[in-house]
């Protein structure tokens, strides 16, 4: 018996429920990048920097910090509009901190742990830019 199966898998249904509930909390960098073919179905927000931002994000992502997350600036999105926040990617968690923030805030959101190192990691490209704000 190795240490991989000396605790043995949760029954398929458990781990059918639990897969299912990790999808509705968070994407990735693949499937972010496959949906902006078309009209997106949901915001990306940028939650780094606005340093960060102007050097380099990903297409069609605006910036929106944590701190910046307030009625006011969110008022033109429907309250159905479905946000995705990220940031520099797995060691940080600005992106989850950004959506306790919009989830306090009665809005849907995911967040997607690779972020900005994980988009560079699927080899997709960035854009520069002047950082800016709804």
């Amino acid at each position: 018996m190795s240490i991989v199966t000396q605790v043995r898998p949760a029954p398929s249904g458990t781990a059918l429920a639990h897969f299912e509930a990790i999808l509705a909390f968070e994407t990735d960098c693949w499937d972010v990048h496959e949906s902006q073919g078309g009209t997106p179905d949901f915001v990306l927000v940028d939650v780094r920097s606005a340093a960060a931002y102007a050097k380099g994000h990903i297409p069609g992502a605006m910036h929106l910090p944590r701190g910046k997350m307030i009625p006011s600036r969110l008022a033109q999105y429907p309250l159905d509009t479905i946000f995705v926040t990220y940031c520099a990617g797995p060691h940080c968690n600005g992106a989850t901190r950004a959506a306790i923030v919009l989830a306090q805030l009665g809005r849907p959101v995911k967040t997607m742990p690779g972020g900005i190192t994980g988009w560079i990691d699927e080899g997709f490209a960035l854009v520069s830019s002047e950082a800016v704000s709804p």
